[in-house]
C-alpha cells in the first residue's frame, strides 16, 4: 500500500470512528481523544489503540465492539481490531478543541 493510499484509508477509518459517541458525552471518541493510534497494513487490516474514560466505563464491553464493526463496514478493509489501553491514563486534556468547546470547557 502506498503512503497516500494509507493515508486516504486512515482519514475514511478517522471519519467512520468520529461517527460513534460516548452515551455519557455529547461528543465523538475520536474528538473525545479516546483514539491512540490507528494502524494499517500492507493487506489492510487495522489495529486502533484506544482507551476508555475510566476502566469502569460503563460501555467497557461494547465501545470496542462498536468500533470494530464500524470500521469493518469500509470496502477497503479487510479486518479490524481494536486494542484497550490504560496508558496514558485518559484526561480531559486529550480532548481536542472542538470537544473541550462542546463540553463548555473552554
Amino acid at each position: 500500500m502506498t503512503q497516500d493510499n494509507a493515508q486516504h484509508l486512515g482519514d475514511k477509518i478517522i471519519e467512520k470512528i468520529k461517527t460513534i459517541f460516548d452515551p455519557e458525552i455529547p461528543v465523538d471518541i475520536y474528538e473525545l481523544g479516546l483514539i491512540y493510534d490507528v494502524m494499517i497494513s500492507d493487506e489492510n487490516d487495522v489495529k486502533i489503540l484506544m482507551t476508555l474514560t475510566s476502566p469502569n466505563c460503563p460501555v467497557a464491553e461494547t465501545l470496542p465492539m462498536e468500533v470494530e464493526e464500524t470500521v469493518k463496514t469500509l470496502e477497503e478493509v479487510r479486518g479490524a481490531e481494536v486494542e484497550i489501553t490504560f496508558d496514558p491514563t485518559w484526561t480531559q486534556d486529550m480532548m481536542s478543541e472542538e470537544a473541550k468547546l462542546e463540553l463548555g470547557f473552554l
